[in-house]
């Protein structure tokens, strides 16, 4: 295993160095012992690497924005390495980095696996929401009802061990790397590319998901021209930890018949596997507990060999300028909210609407795309200049902004403190009101 650096990611090896890579790429608040009971069987066949996320696991928090940024460390990680061409499999987040692979580098992708992937998880309300709620709780809240998410409620009951590794796991996530990936994850939509992936994929799903379920890996095996569908009976969003023998052979089986390419033998020897290293004052990694007896899972669905296809590159297309007006109306709804900024379209009229054009143009599509203020400078000016014209209904929207842009609700008693001296304490005695509501709403974790 290695330390990893601000473009790298922490890793581990297991299996013979002279056999194909096999990556595994873990879910969002997870670690690489997501993957411990599948790693026995696939060491026999695989180079088995397993990473972790930005400050997962005692890894480093260097936090990743972007789906597409963690797919580059994770290549920078394998460039350093000497590996060129691998198999992916990647459960969730790790799914989505799998997709990004697929989509803009297909010559490194040798086999694709999706374990509870979706080419768009839930929408970026609840992802930014979530990320409110850690930026002001802390991840507790999160780390207390993850297993509610992840399992079934069989499974939780008979395995409390199991459950109890999960909490911690979250528990000692960094927070900011966590906020950073629901940021990633509320950005990332890649339903219009789907039909560009020409990798063999296995699209796999617990029959009881209910984060990513059946009918979002239909929408993947719809989407993707070579892809084959397998549904796990009895398991939930962790289906390689719920049902890990189903998981293990379902890999097995895709991994064996679809790989895409031989493996290149002329690659640099890659190094052995060393006991795990943290960074320096972070949780030591916890592996997961040995479950305890339970009856066994009735046999998955087998997947069918696939075929192989080859990705063709596509051609250079030119670069038109930005439409300001979907540039706009991209920043308008990840700042806003997307329900608050389709019932502003929905309420708008022959009369109102060239009003919300100019506005989504000028003052989204313009202003806030400029590259001088950050998003949350930009939201300490705008509930300054809020509460000194006395529009308290457009500050409660903004209020909800600025905690979505990264205030915290300490900073935004600051700013209106800041606008009671310079706007007059009687519009900031207003302000405070309807801030003091708006956080409460907005950061009280739900039940």
């Amino acid at each position: 295993m290695s330390e990893s650096t601000s473009s790298t990611l922490q890793y581990r090896f297991d299996g013979p160095e002279e056999a194909p890579v096999l990556i595994l790429g873990p879910s969002l608040g997870t670690t690489w012992h997501m993957f411990d009971r599948q790693v026995p069987e696939l060491a026999k066949q695989w180079r088995v690497l397993r990473f972790d996320l930005p400050g997962h696991g005692g890894a480093p928090a260097h936090p990743a924005g972007s789906v597409a940024e963690l797919a580059t460390r994770l290549l920078a990680t394998l460039d350093s390495l000497g590996v060129q061409r691998f198999g992916y499999a990647g459960c969730a987040l790790g799914g989505a980095v799998g997709i990004e692979l697929a989509l803009r580098h297909p010559e490194r992708l040798a086999s694709l696996a999706l374990v509870a992937a979706s080419p768009r998880f839930g929408t970026p309300d609840e992802f930014r929401q979530r990320g409110v709620i850690v930026r002001t709780n802390g991840l507790d809240p999160i780390a207390r009802s993850a297993p509610d998410r992840w399992f079934t409620g069989g499974f939780a009951a008979a395995q409390p061990a199991i459950t109890e590794w999960a909490v911690q796991m979250v528990r000692t996530t960094d927070p900011g790397c966590y906020i950073a990936a629901c940021e990633a994850l509320a950005a990332f939509d890649v339903r219009p590319e789907l039909g560009r992936i020409g990798v063999p994929t296995l699209v796999l799903v617990g029959s009881e998901d209910q984060v990513t379920g059946p009918a979002e890996a239909r929408t993947l095996v719809a989407g993707i021209p070579d892809a084959r569908l397998a549904v796990v009976p009895g398991a939930s969003h962790l289906v390689p930890v719920e049902q890990p023998a189903a998981v293990t052979d379902l890999l097995v089986r895709h991994f064996s018949t679809a790989w895409q390419q031989p493996f290149d033998t002329g690659q640099t020897a890659l190094p052995a596997a060393a006991a795990p290293v943290t960074a320096p004052g972070a949780p030591a990694p916890v592996a997961m507990p040995t479950p305890a007896p339970v009856p066994a899972p009735a046999a998955p669905p087998r997947t069918a060999p696939v075929a192989e296809i080859a990705a063709a590159a596509e051609p250079p297309r030119p670069v038109a300028p930005p439409d300001r007006y979907e540039t706009g109306l991209k920043i308008r709804r990840e700042v806003l909210g997307d329900a608050h900024v389709e019932g502003v379209l929905a309420r708008a009229d022959e009369f109102s609407g060239d009003f919300e054009e100019l506005v989504t143009r000028y003052a989204w599509g313009e202003v806030w795309d400029r590259p001088g203020l950050d998003r949350k400078s930009r939201s300490c000016v705008t509930l300054t200049a809020l509460v000194a014209g006395g529009h308290l209904e457009d500050l409660a929207v903004h209020t909800r902004a600025a905690l979505r842009n990264g205030l915290t609700p300490q900073e935004i008693k600051e700013v209106l403190l800041q606008a009671a001296v310079y706007c007059g304490v009687p519009a900031a005695s207003g302000a405070f009101r309807v801030a003091q509501q708006v956080i409460r709403e907005e950061t009280t974790p739900a039940e």
